[in-house]
């Protein structure tokens, strides 16, 4: 007669580590939720989950950082060779988002092995490797193939740099991600929160569960309207130094009239309609 042999305690750990570690893997809130003690918000989950290019149009405070450093985290910790590309209008801004991911990185056990650990970037065992960079575009270009680039403060950054990180992406199928508070209906970032190309995920103070309404009415007191609706209130509103209103100037913008000049700058001559 066979008899059935005990699987004995450490041999269930085991399997039960690896069954986690695979969930995190392929789950990256279960990732967040498990690994990194980090329960995130409804909105904050959909993103983590979203492979599309992204728009945080979030306001301060409401956890966008956070969350982008856990995306960045989880793709470097599971797919091998990945690059993360962190890019902000100043260094400090990029060194501040790699210092979340470097703090979440910390939670890990065990933690992942390094062969490179800097204030400005971290290349992992398996090839993977996050990097922090200034905004501009000259300084950005000699890097390729990334699988997740993280725009901070995009409304700030030039867009000299979204000209040169958007065919980083044409080999790699990676996401961009943008996250910001709105400056004015101008620039990228301004532009892809109109466009179809992004999903875009925003968040008012309001929706934040940790901004209380007292500080918020302190905030409107203080900022006045116009600034405190763009930073809490995620609004594209005209800066004070533009001379039209922006309403204005895209009813003025028709297709109806035909262009003076073709496009090699020749006078188009418009056959006359009787």
């Amino acid at each position: 007669m066979l008899m059935r042999r005990k699987v004995r305690g450490p041999a269930i750990h085991v399997r039960g580590a690896m069954a986690s570690d695979l969930a995190a893997a392929l789950d990256p809130v279960v990732f967040a939720q498990d690994k990194l003690a980090f329960d995130p918000d409804g909105w904050q989950g959909d993103f983590l989950r979203e492979t599309k290019n992204s728009l945080l149009n979030c306001s301060r405070q409401s956890g966008k950082s956070t969350t982008t450093s856990v995306k960045g985290l989880h793709v470097a910790t599971y797919q091998p060779g990945a690059l993360v590309l962190l890019v902000s209008k100043a260094f400090r801004q990029s060194q501040e988002l790699f210092g979340k991911v470097t703090d979440f990185r910390k939670r890990l056990e065990p933690g992942p092995v390094l062969i490179e650990d800097n204030k400005l970037s971290a290349t992992f065992k398996s090839g993977s490797r996050i990097v922090c960079l200034p905004g501009s575009g000259d300084t950005i270009r000699g890097f390729s193939g990334p699988r997740l680039i993280i725009e901070d403060e995009a409304a700030f950054v030039d867009d000299g740099v979204y000209t040169a990180v958007r065919p980083m992406l044409a080999v790699s199928g990676g996401q961009l991600v943008m996250m910001s508070t709105p400056h004015g209906k101008r620039g990228h970032f301004y532009e892809a929160h109109k466009s179809n190309e992004f999903r875009v995920f925003t968040v008012t103070a309001d929706q934040c569960p940790r901004i209380s309404k007292e500080f918020l009415e302190s905030e409107r007191k203080a900022l006045g309207d116009a600034a405190y609706r763009q930073e809490y209130f995620c609004e594209f509103l005209d800066t004070t130094d533009q001379v039209f209103k922006s309403e204005h100037i895209e009813r003025a913008i028709t297709d109806d009239v035909k262009p003076l000049f073709g496009p090699a700058g020749q006078f188009v001559v418009q056959p006359l309609k009787f």
